[in-house]
């Protein structure tokens, strides 16, 4: 009987403390739901259909980030197989709290664009989304690349002297909805 009553103690504080240990992870977690979700679509450019990151607002809104018009890098990195990793490194830097901004830099000589979770930190190796054409002047690069009605108003531009820093929630807010403009 004692045995019995005791096995029952056992599993209910067992399942207790499992329980508590889930909430804990759980709540640790960084959580974005309701937030953008990105990928790899095509939009069209010049004419043509090129393959675009996209990202899709909590309001539905179908924001162009990034359209993959260069081939500058060798194979295997087509734009298209471009536009596929970079979709999945802004989403995961997304989930992670890291895209807070987008930073210009320059990373082991090579010009860089990457994630930060705040401006004025710098890119590392681990935050890079995507490096640029060796000779490109990643401050410029990021102006025009993100240049819609959020840069234009200088609401999500933060430039000092070395850097340029985009405010990436406060971009994708004002970025305009190609799926509305068809």
């Amino acid at each position: 009987m004692k045995l019995g009553l005791l096995a029952r103690a056992f599993s209910g504080a067992t399942i207790a403390s499992l329980s508590l240990f889930s909430a804990v992870v759980i709540s640790h977690q960084p959580s974005h739901a309701g937030g953008a979700t990105f990928y790899c679509g095509t939009s069209t450019y010049r004419n043509k259909s090129v393959p675009t990151t996209f990202a899709r607002t909590q309001d539905g809104k179908k924001v162009p980030i990034v359209r993959w018009i260069s081939n500058y890098f060798p194979p295997p990195w087509t734009p298209k197989k471009r536009c596929g990793a970079v979709s999945s490194k802004f989403q995961r830097f997304y989930d992670h709290g890291i895209l807070r901004y987008i930073t210009a830099d320059t990373l082991k000589g090579q010009p860089v664009l990457c994630a930060t979770p705040s401006p004025g930190i710098g890119c590392t190796s681990d935050t890079v989304l995507f490096t640029l054409k060796p000779g490109s002047n990643p401050q410029a690069t990021i102006r025009r690349l993100l240049d819609r009605r959020g840069l234009a108003g200088g609401m999500v531009l933060n430039e000092s002297a070395n850097s340029v820093d985009v405010d990436f929630e406060m971009y994708l807010q004002s970025g305009s909805d190609e799926a509305r403009k068809k």
